[in-house]
C-alpha cells in the first residue's frame, strides 16, 4: 500500500479588506443596431460611464461587428481598420473624464483583429499618454486580478 500524503497548502495570506466598495461596469458587444453602423448603444453607455463613474469598465468586443450587414456587404465608407480604431479613440475618450480603468477585449468577431485564438490584445500606438495609465488592452482569454 502506498502512503497518504496530504495536500500541501499555499502559506495563506491575511484577507485584506478593499478600503472602500468598488463598482464595475461590464458590456460587450457589438455596440451598433443591427441596421446601422452608427454607435449610439457606445455613446449610450458612455454616458452611462459618465454619469455613474465606475471604478473599472471592462469592454468585450465585438467592436465592428464581422456579422454585421454592413461590414459583410462591404457599404462602411471607411476601410475596417480605421472604423475599429475611431470606435477604440470614441471609447477611450468618452471613459476619460470619468477617472475609470478601462479594460478592452477583442472578440473573434472584431472585423479588423487577428482571428485567432488566443488572441492578442489590440494595439493603439497612438494611445494617448494621459491614458496609457488607466487602459488596458488584454488578450482573449485573460485573467484580471481587481485590487
Amino acid at each position: 500500500p502506498f502512503p497518504i500524503i496530504p495536500p500541501i497548502n499555499p502559506p495563506s495570506s491575511p484577507i485584506i479588506p478593499f478600503p472602500a466598495p468598488r463598482s464595475v461596469l461590464v458590456a460587450c458587444g457589438p455596440f451598433t443596431p443591427s441596421d446601422s453602423a452608427a454607435f449610439e448603444p457606445l455613446r449610450d453607455l458612455l454616458d452611462v460611464v459618465a454619469r455613474d463613474r465606475p471604478d473599472l469598465c471592462i469592454l468585450f468586443g465585438p467592436f465592428l461587428d464581422a456579422k454585421h450587414e454592413q461590414v459583410e456587404g462591404s457599404q462602411l465608407l471607411s476601410p475596417f481598420p480605421d472604423v475599429l480604431r475611431l470606435c477604440l479613440r470614441t471609447i477611450v475618450e468618452g471613459t476619460r473624464s470619468s477617472g475609470s480603468q478601462l479594460v478592452l477585449v477583442p472578440s473573434l468577431r472584431d472585423v479588423s483583429h487577428p482571428p485567432v485564438y488566443p488572441q492578442p490584445p489590440f494595439s493603439l500606438p497612438d494611445l494617448p499618454k494621459e491614458d496609457r495609465a488607466r487602459v488596458l488592452l488584454v488578450p482573449d482569454p485573460c485573467t484580471l486580478d481587481i485590487d
